[in-house]
């Protein structure tokens, strides 16, 4: 098929078939769909990082000290809502000498971006514990710092904030 040009400002258009027509769309939907699937599909890193941070809600959750480990930078700092600052030793004792029974433990909302071997998370870290009969609800904002360390994503800074009333 030929295309003829069109003197500016004329409404003629060239004839073109249906099956011309449906390989254009076609093809411009599968451009996009290729455009669009690297967002759909998650990274490996991506998917490592997740479940480095599920590790650390588990760990956080149980008072699982091997887990707690695993996931934390030896000169990791973490930050707290009140202010208080723990390295890795401070941070895992202080989970393991809890007195609170945690009843649930999630982090809503998690937004992830990578750039090389850093990489920024944040969520909403929500909880519900108990201690000597008094139950606690907690609604925090928190930013981690991970930075992948032997191939494993590692939680190098964490500093949670008090969200606003």
């Amino acid at each position: 098929m030929t295309q003829v040009l069109m003197p500016f400002g004329s409404t003629s258009l060239p004839a073109v078939s249906r099956r011309t027509l449906g390989a254009a769309l076609v093809g411009a939907a599968a451009a996009l769909f290729v455009r669009a699937a690297p967002a759909l599909a998650q990274s490996p890193d991506n998917a490592e990082l997740t479940a480095a941070i599920e590790t650390l809600r588990q760990g956080l959750f149980a008072a699982d000290k091997a887990k707690l480990d695993a996931v934390t930078a030896e000169n990791m700092s973490y930050g707290h809502s009140a202010g208080r600052i723990e390295n890795k030793t401070e941070f895992i004792a202080a989970v393991l000498a809890r007195k609170a029974v945690v009843k649930s433990l999630a982090f809503t909302e998690p937004k992830q971006a990578i750039t090389g071997n850093s990489a920024i998370a944040r969520h909403f870290y929500e909880s519900e514990s108990e201690e000597a009969g008094k139950t606690t609800k907690i609604k925090i904002g928190v930013l981690q710092v991970w930075q992948k360390i032997d191939g494993k994503w590692k939680l190098y800074a964490r500093q949670a904030h008090i969200l606003p009333a």
